[in-house]
């Protein structure tokens, strides 16, 4: 499947109190405001790990809000990798 240009993938390991609270609710609608397709899904170690597809600006933009204090709960640490888009991703949904 082919992808479009300037088109990347974010995967962000999010760290501190952040199930629970809200936190991938609010992250769906962030992402779903600057028109990125993917998912946050929590983890059973106590993360959240995000994952988005789109233009690099959106993803910056998220990952800036995941850093911001601005989140429901508490975010001690983001860690982020960026990769080249799979193009299997469609809508954005809490897992």
């Amino acid at each position: 499947m082919s992808t479009p240009a300037g088109i990347e993938r974010l995967t962000a390991w999010v760290h501190g109190r952040v199930q629970g609270v809200g936190f991938r609710w609010f992250t769906r609608a962030r992402a779903l405001e600057l028109g990125l397709v993917g998912h946050a899904t929590n983890h059973p170690d106590g993360r959240v790990m995000v994952v988005a597809e789109g233009p690099r600006s959106a993803l910056e933009q998220l990952l800036a809000w995941l850093r911001s204090g601005d989140t429901p709960g508490e975010v001690r640490l983001v860690v982020e990798s960026w990769d080249p888009p799979r193009g299997d991703l469609t809508g954005f949904v809490e897992r």
